[in-house]
């Protein structure tokens, strides 16, 4: 297990260092671009592989201990170890992170975007892999930092380089809002390991604060909640999030709304509250606030997009939608009660698996349109996915009805926790302002189906082909290979949501509470 978890932190690095090697003679098929390309599908199916090993061997009786742990002293002078471990927190994290990358690693082969070499494009993708599982895996405050940062890099030049119109402007943008929420986040980290004498997270989640005064826990989530709250996006700290969704290829929007933006929401709830719960007490009303009126301008903002005559982008809009949903999230951490932290993580899960559908089946509407705008895409008589592309537009249907939280689908279970936690908050919090928080919140689930409801409207329906119109090609193998899955998630996750809330519940509950493990 120990060995499990190091490959599957490093072993994309290594991948990602083989990328940039010449190919073997026996193995460069048609094209050394084939060759690499294949390359980034085996190395992350490997890890994938090793990622559903490592949850099969879990043990699933004791899923608030940390397990496959490994705990090595790196840097004596500051205390700082190479400390790995899951819980019932991080698993089902990992297991989203290797699955979305094997799956764009998959649909890049058959559909490797426009740019530079596909050498590059393998090895930046491996290496936010390795990033974003090693951010998940990590115990050490130095050690997330880092983690935490080695996903930008690559990010950047994946919008840079592969994006499409704007993607100069879009990378910058990115990058700048990361790395600034990043430096505050530093200092807040290093605040907290100085005064409690240990960047351990384990220890300092076991100590749940006692080693910290108030004063120095309500700096500390400071500045903390503000790099976590760039990354997340919490409004109004999101701007950068449409234009990175707008510019960036298929699979970068799929890695950045399903992975990147986990890692925000996951620093609340593995650092935040279990070190600093009273410096969350404190800030938690005005995260919740935060996070609802994300929830309102989110779904405002793609209502606005989706109106007839605005030329919106339904990428943009898609990513507007993120916003949103992880309003959600924000609302149940802020509640500070075990339903409404499992009902963020479950949230979390689900926004990744169904906008990471939504991303690949846009970025398909794309390829087969030219545009992603809706006004053309509706045109005259709409796109028309049901008489003209009947299975991509039933997935479009799906994604979009799994998106607005329907029961049944996995978007329903998170949101819905989320508004029960903000009905009965944590003692100390202000449970009529919770409650104002969680009718607005409510409000905001209208809004949702409102405008998810207007999209499929405008792309799916419409009248039939006029001839003379060249035809569009219907879901391919690949793309059924790499969507599959995803679609097959969703409805697990909304039928059997107790799988996911069994592994997470008991964490939880160990991670608010404190004390011994």
């Amino acid at each position: 297990m120990q060995f499990l978890l190091a490959l599957i932190v490093a072993g994309p690095l290594l991948g990602a260092a083989a990328a940039l090697l010449p190919a073997p003679p026996g193995l460069k098929g048609k094209s050394p671009d084939q060759a690499v390309l294949r390359h980034g599908v085996t190395v992350t199916g490997v890890i994938l592989l090793a990622a559903l090993v490592l949850a099969l061997g879990f043990d699933h009786d004791h899923p608030s201990k940390m397990q496959a742990t490994t705990d090595i002293s790196w840097i004596r002078a500051l205390d700082v170890r190479i400390h790995l471990g899951v819980d019932g927190i991080s698993l089902p994290l990992l297991v989203l992170t290797a699955l979305l990358t094997f799956l764009c690693a998959l649909y890049s082969y058959f559909k490797m975007p426009a740019g530079p070499s596909p050498k590059a494009f393998v090895a930046l993708l491996l290496v936010l892999e390795s990033g974003t599982l090693a951010t998940f895996a990590v115990l050490d405050l130095v050690l997330f930092f880092l983690a935490f940062e080695t996903v930008l890099i690559p990010m950047y030049f994946l919008i840079a380089r592969w994006g499409g119109e704007g993607r100069q402007a879009a990378a910058w943008k990115f990058i700048l809002y990361t790395l600034l929420g990043s430096v505050v986040m530093l200092l807040g980290l290093l605040l907290i390991g100085v005064k409690a004498g240990t960047f351990d997270m384990v220890a300092l989640a076991t100590d749940n604060g006692r080693g910290l005064t108030t004063s120095v826990q309500v700096i500390a989530v400071l500045a903390i909640g503000l790099g976590l709250a760039v990354k997340t996006p919490m409004w109004p700290l999101h701007s950068w999030l449409p234009d990175a969704h707008t510019a960036a290829p298929t699979v970068g929007s799929v890695l950045l709304a399903g992975v990147l933006l986990k890692m925000g929401t996951y620093g609340f709830v593995r650092i935040v509250l279990p070190i600093a719960p009273d410096g969350m007490a404190t800030f938690a009303p005005y995260l919740a606030a935060f996070a609802v009126a994300g929830i309102i301008y989110g779904s405002l903002a793609c209502l606005a997009l989706a109106k007839p005559g605005n030329k919106g982008d339904l990428k943009r809009l898609i990513a507007y939608s993120s916003v949103g949903h992880m309003g959600f999230v924000l609302l149940g951490i802020a509640t500070m009660t075990p339903t409404g932290v499992n009902g963020a993580l479950f949230a979390n899960i689900a926004h990744g698996l169904v906008t990471g559908l939504l991303f690949f089946l846009v970025g398909a509407v794309k390829d087969r349109y030219g545009t992603a705008d809706l006004d053309t895409l509706a045109g005259a008589t709409g796109a028309a996915l049901y008489g003209r592309a009947p299975r991509l537009g039933a997935l479009l249907a799906f994604a979009a009805v799994a998106s607005l939280g329907l029961p049944g689908l996995a978007g329903f279970w998170g949101e819905m926790l989320a508004l029960f936690g903000a009905f009965d908050p944590a003692e100390g919090l202000s449970r009529p302002a919770f409650l104002t928080f969680m009718a607005i919140g409510a409000f905001g689930t209208l809004l949702t189906a409102a405008y998810l409801l207007l999209v499929v409207r405008r792309v799916c329906m419409g009248g039939p082909r006029p001839a003379g119109e060249t035809a569009i090609a219907d879901v391919q193998g690949y793309e059924f290979a790499a969507w599959t899955p995803l679609v097959a998630l969703t409805v697990l996750a909304g039928l059997w949501p107790a799988v996911l809330l069994g592994l997470t519940d008991p964490a939880v509950q160990q991670l608010l509470a404190g004390g011994p493990r």
